[in-house]
């Protein structure tokens, strides 16, 4: 879990939060730091996107040669399905914000228990505890 948090931390260009003994869960400094964490995920993820509109505009070319054609339209192909799971992230970015405005991020949906601030860290949109996504992936293998 630890190299899970240091990679997070390098992701997202922050430090791990450092909670005192005492200190309320998802007190005002927590939401900051949390609130911090997706806007710069966000912004980096938006600056993709800016990065792939400008790339396929450069790059479109329209080759003779139709092996050449198929090898681009894969690649931008690929890209775009990336660019597409991001889109999706990026809408979960905007739901963990909205959480967070209305005070109840951190917390589990299913069962009401908080998420942690170690794993909100490793997986800032989690809605889920641990607990709730174990049996959640159980289901889903269940099901096939």
């Amino acid at each position: 879990m630890a190299d899970a948090q240091n990679e997070a931390a390098k992701a997202f260009g922050f430090k791990p939060y450092q909670a005192a003994t005492d200190e309320e869960y998802m007190n005002p400094e927590q939401e900051t730091h949390f609130r911090d964490i997706l806007l710069a995920w966000k912004h980096s993820l938006m600056e993709e996107v800016d990065r792939t509109v400008h790339h396929m505009q450069d790059e479109a070319t329209n080759f003779p040669d139709p092996n050449d054609r198929a090898t681009q339209e894969s690649e931008f192909s690929l890209e775009l399905r990336t660019r597409d799971r991001e889109r999706k992230l990026i809408k979960k970015i905007d739901e963990a914000l909205e959480r967070l405005d209305e005070h109840d991020y951190g917390y589990c949906e299913a069962c009401g228990v908080e998420i942690g601030v170690r794993r909100l860290e490793a997986r800032p949109t989690a809605t889920l505890c641990i607990d709730c996504k174990t049996l959640d992936e159980i289901r889903e293998k269940q099901r096939g």
